[in-house]
């Protein structure tokens, strides 16, 4: 009796001691344990996306490349496969699946190496939201508490979205529709049986079993993933070998990040200022103004004019660059952006981050801030020699003409047709050069100009959007607006955080703006810019070279559309001999523009001569329309003019240094 009784209680302290134990390790492992209701507020990281104007998705930001979806946007046979090679069980236990453990346990040791896995989903969801990756029994238990835990507070379906939101399946994509797009550039509603298991067989070894590392290693996994499908009763022994002979068709949205590739980190760079981290990581959607067939064609039309430029001056250790801007004038959006050759080797923007002098291309902003004053296009100014007050004592400074000739009385239509740089020193002489700066600030030229008369002929540095949104605002009847990339931001949810507004200001009287356009028609019909008539349609535009043919511009409106175009050295050096705008730019713009009218449809639409109705005039200027006729001069030969140099050529600013994508 005495021993029944020894051996009742040594079993008691035994039990007593073990649930003490057991009790400690409890309380040890608890103590620290994260609260399940945070789920209720957790929000997971989300990839931010990037539209073009017709909806095509262009480009995704992302710290972890997630799009959450809800569990019914995921098919039925996605959601099996997942759960036969996870978790067969998951709808019939309680976060724990000791039944899963003991399978497991068994095919491990028949095989002799560890084939299956004993961790449920809910174990994995609690790994991944509320543990540190390390190899415990400590962390082991901890999981288990909080799969029981989450299992009390939240519903399988819950469970399960989390965890199909939260996965990592390789090539940097979490959650099951990320990794549909960065795979078969599908969303996940649109994957096929062969597809969803191929996906579902990524968790144990993404990388490993990755389709896009590792093709056959994937297909096995596949093989295997569709087993274990049949082997749960979730499809057929049919639908089982029709999925298996299917072949594997991989379309990876990834390669969106060479469309346009410019202007998805100009639209990058300007966000990242705003949201920061919620860029990379809020789910935002970013619908631009980005035309992708305009975008096509001008990057093909910026390669192949530079080609041409390098062919007729090739130079060993550059290659001559080049910049496109597109931009609608009424609304300032830019519909196309090209900002160098190659994004891969330089991801230097040179149409919004060169500063480059724009030579005669200045010019119509002198004649704009002439004709502000009174002066009109039939007006005559004497085209001979003059000379002024230099900024060193005892030196004068004596602008000539691109041939060194003059013309003696000329009409301002004509000067401006052939671009003579006497008429244009001498306007803004009269003008004064404080009224012609002010005109560019007004026309969005935000860069310094220096207060010397050299400026009339190009001798600043500017933008190549500065310089195609100061024309846009000649074509909108003197209304200069900001040039945007974005018409709206919403949330992950679709709420509106953002529509921008561009801001807008009446840079030129409406009469100056339809009076300058028609002289920059001229330029098309008999002047330096002749080669734009080609294009077949009403054309308005200006050429540009800089001293010793540094620089070439060409920036020509439509009455619906301005392009800008700049090629030039990054380090500055010359192109070549008599590599004018015309030469260099115009035909690169020329290229582009007869795509855009293909595209378009646009027929011979001449520029209207009063604005249209509802057009509210900010200057507060009665319009008067001018009517003198174009200048019948001709230009059969190039007469580009070169900007002279002012004792020593301006100072140019040094270019900003490289911004990598990320």
């Amino acid at each position: 009796m005495r021993k029944k009784l020894f051996w009742l209680y040594a079993v008691a302290a035994v039990i007593a001691v073990a649930a003490g134990v057991a009790a400690g390790i409890f309380a040890v492992n608890t103590a620290d344990l994260p609260k399940v209701s945070a789920l209720e507020q957790y929000r997971p990281s989300a990839t931010t996306r990037v539209f073009a104007a017709d909806g095509a998705l262009v480009a995704e930001f992302f710290m972890e490349n997630r799009t959450p979806v809800t569990l019914d946007k995921v098919p039925k046979h996605v959601r099996e496969a997942f759960m036969a090679v996870e978790d067969p069980r998951f709808y019939r236990h309680s976060g724990i699946d000791l039944f899963g453990v003991a399978r497991a346990t068994i095919k491990n040791l028949m095989a002799g190496r560890i084939v299956q896995g004993g961790s449920t989903i809910t174990q994995q969801l609690a790994k991944m939201l509320f543990l540190e990756p390390e190899r415990s029994y400590s962390r082991k238990i901890k999981e288990a508490i909080l799969s029981i835990q989450i299992e009390r507070r939240y519903s399988k379906d819950e469970i399960l979205a989390l965890y199909l939101n939260q996965v990592y399946l390789g090539s940097g994509a979490y959650g099951v529709e990320s990794a549909a797009r960065t795979y078969f550039g599908k969303s996940v509603d649109k994957l096929t049986l062969s597809e969803g298991a191929m996906l579902a067989g990524l968790p144990q070894a993404p990388s490993r079993y990755s389709p896009i590392k590792n093709p056959e290693r994937a297909l096995t996994r596949r093989r295997h993933t569709l087993a274990r499908m049949r082997d749960e009763d979730f499809i057929t022994k049919d639908e089982m070998e029709a999925a298996d002979s299917e072949p594997v068709v991989l379309k990876s949205a990834r390669a969106l990040s060479t469309t346009a590739p410019y202007f998805v980190e100009y639209i990058r760079q300007m966000l990242d200022e705003r949201y920061g981290q919620a860029l990379y990581r809020g789910g935002l959607n970013i619908y631009t103004a980005l035309d992708l067939t305009m975008q096509k064609a001008a990057e093909e039309a910026v390669v192949k004019g530079l080609a041409d430029v390098n062919k007729r001056h090739p130079r060993k250790d550059h290659e001559v660059q080049g910049a496109l801007l597109a931009i609608e004038p009424g609304t300032g959006l830019i519909k196309a952006m090209v900002g160098g050759t190659d994004f891969a080797k330089s991801q230097y923007n040179r149409s919004v981050q060169a500063h480059r002098q724009p030579g005669s291309a200045f010019k119509p902003i002198v004649y704009a801030a002439a004709l502000d004053k009174g002066y009109r296009p039939d007006d005559i100014v004497m085209d001979s020699p003059v000379s002024y007050p230099g900024a060193m004592p005892g030196k004068r400074w004596s602008p000539s003409n691109y041939d060194n000739k003059y013309s003696g009385a000329i009409s301002l239509r004509h000067a401006l047709a052939m671009s003579v740089n006497v008429v244009a020193v001498k306007l803004m002489d009269d003008v004064g050069v404080d009224k012609v700066i002010d005109c560019a600030h007004r026309l969005g030229i935000k860069s310094e100009m220096p207060p010397y008369l050299p400026l009339a002929l190009g001798a600043t540095d500017a933008t190549l959007i500065e310089m195609t949104s100061a024309y846009a605002a000649f074509d909108n009847f003197g209304v200069y607006v900001e040039p945007t990339a974005i018409t709206k931001i919403t949330d992950r949810e679709g709420r509106v955080v953002e529509e921008p507004s561009p801001a807008s200001n009446q840079a030129l009287s409406p009469d100056t703006a339809v009076t300058l356009t028609s002289m920059l028609e001229g330029v098309i019909q008999h002047g330096t810019g002749w080669k734009a008539k080609q294009l077949g349609v009403p054309v308005a535009g200006k050429t540009g070279t800089t001293s010793d043919y540094k620089d070439a511009w060409f920036i020509g409106y439509l009455p619906s559309i301005v392009t800008g175009v700049w090629v030039g050295y990054d380090d500055h050096k010359p192109i070549g001999k008599r590599e004018t705008g015309a030469e260099a730019a115009l035909p690169i713009w020329l290229e582009f523009m007869k795509a855009y009218v293909k595209q378009t449809g646009v027929q011979a639409e001449k520029f209207p001569p009063v604005p249209p109705a509802g057009f509210q005039n900010m200057s507060g200027l009665k319009l008067k329309v001018d009517q003198t006729k174009p200048g019948q001069a001709t230009a059969p030969e190039e007469q580009e003019v070169r900007q002279d140099e002012y004792y020593d050529e301006p100072p140019v600013k040094k270019d900003a240094p490289v911004t990598k994508t990320e």
